[in-house]
């Protein structure tokens, strides 16, 4: 496991660079890597590695979304609550709309599956878009309109509300039988997350100002493994109750972070977020590798045109979705494009559920999974280099 560490490491180092002097996202070359060192091609990870590849891409989200709460204004999130909550579900809604109608009639598959395959493909990237955003929020470039700020916290939630839908349209397909009592999972989840993530946030900066006030100054590394001790043990407790309640982890995780910046001293909450930057530049290689190594590239030649012209379809509706829910916000008509796209990649979600249809004999399972790929391969890259791109000529700086 550790010369495939070594090799993954390296090789996406290497990739990501060529990426970069050719003008494209070095994620793009990351992803490149795991397909190709990845099991349906090279195959040259070992299986241990594979078989913690779900864990270890969780890791790197979390850090991810620690450094997104340590850099989001509450303020800023307030001033946009209307759009942000529109962009949580309604750009979803449109593309498994968009799924629904036109990959039933494109494959001739039934109704439920051409649904459930808008469920695997409608969650926008976290590890695609909330790394960009993060770098907004901390230029300044978007932040008077409180765009990137936007995007981030809808993004966050999209996933919820797709993931929920996901297991609701599975199982309708295995037993046709509607499950409306998993719809309410949505809203709880949400607002789970955020109570108890800012329950132990505030617990977590007591502590911290306790030891301060009593000369046991706590070092700002020793915080940095606490908060990531606790947001491990978060997104744990969403398995653990799950039989009982619904909380998001990762949502909780997001609020923790928001929490301990609004109740700590701003030079703390600045070195903080510097220790969590320098850790998801490792993370960052791992879960990008990891999620190119789930793509099983083998479907993408497989797949046909018909492919690419339902993904373009439904990506049409996603951005009417999007272009509704950000109708009367002030924002300028190439700011509201910027939405658009920003909502666009599509890696992680897809990764982890794409394969789970076919798993599950579903009839189209192969078709959803097909479909997935070529999703990841096609938005993925479009997507990050269009907000990389355009960012600082579209957003004002403040």
């Amino acid at each position: 496991m550790i010369l495939s560490l070594s090799l993954a490491l390296i090789m996406s180092l290497i990739a990501g660079s060529i990426c970069e002097k050719i003008k494209l996202p070095k994620n793009v070359g990351m992803i490149l890597t795991g397909i190709l060192l990845g099991p349906f091609v090279l195959n040259l990870f070992d299986e241990k590695l594979l078989s913690i590849s779900g864990e270890l891409r969780k890791i790197a989200l979390i850090v991810i979304l620690l450094k997104a709460g340590l850099a989001l204004d509450l303020k800023d999130l307030i001033k946009v609550g209307r759009p942000a909550i529109l962009l949580s579900f309604l750009p979803a809604t449109f593309e498994i709309i968009g799924y629904s109608i036109f990959a039933k009639f494109i494959f001739d598959i039934p109704l439920v599956e051409a649904a459930l395959m808008g469920t695997v493909l409608s969650a926008v990237s976290p590890a695609v878009v909330v790394p960009r955003m993060v770098n907004l929020i901390e230029n300044k470039i978007g932040t008077e309109k409180a765009i990137p700020q936007m995007i981030l916290a809808g993004a966050s939630m999209d996933d919820i509300f797709v993931i929920v839908l996901f297991s609701t349209f599975l199982g309708l397909a295995q037993n046709n039988s509607f499950n409306y009592m998993e719809l309410l999972k949505i809203p709880v989840s949400i607002i789970m997350g955020i109570v108890v993530g800012v329950i132990f946030g505030i617990v977590l900066c007591n502590i911290f100002e306790y030891k301060f006030k009593n000369s046991n100054y706590i070092r700002n590394t020793t915080k940095v493994i606490i908060i990531l001790a606790t947001s491990f043990f978060l997104v744990s407790l969403e398995d653990i109750v799950k039989d009982y309640i619904a909380i998001s982890g990762l949502l909780a995780v997001l609020s923790m972070a928001i929490t301990i910046r609004i109740k700590s001293p701003d030079i703390v909450v600045g070195r903080l977020s510097e220790k969590f930057g320098k850790i998801w530049i490792g993370a960052e290689l791992i879960l990008f590798v990891l999620v190119g190594a789930a793509v099983d590239i083998r479907f993408t030649f497989n797949s046909g045109i018909g492919v690419v012209i339902v993904i373009a379809i439904a990506l049409v509706f996603r951005t009417l979705g999007v272009i509704l829910s950000t109708a009367n916000t002030g924002l300028t008509l190439q700011e509201r494009i910027f939405c658009t796209y920003s909502y666009l990649p599509k890696a992680t979600v897809q990764a982890a559920i794409g394969t789970v249809p076919l798993s599950m004999g579903i009839n189209s399972g192969d078709i959803i999974l097909s479909v997935a790929v070529v999703g990841i391969l096609l938005t993925a890259p479009i997507g990050a280099f269009l907000i990389d791109r355009t960012a600082m000529k579209v957003l004002e700086q403040s």
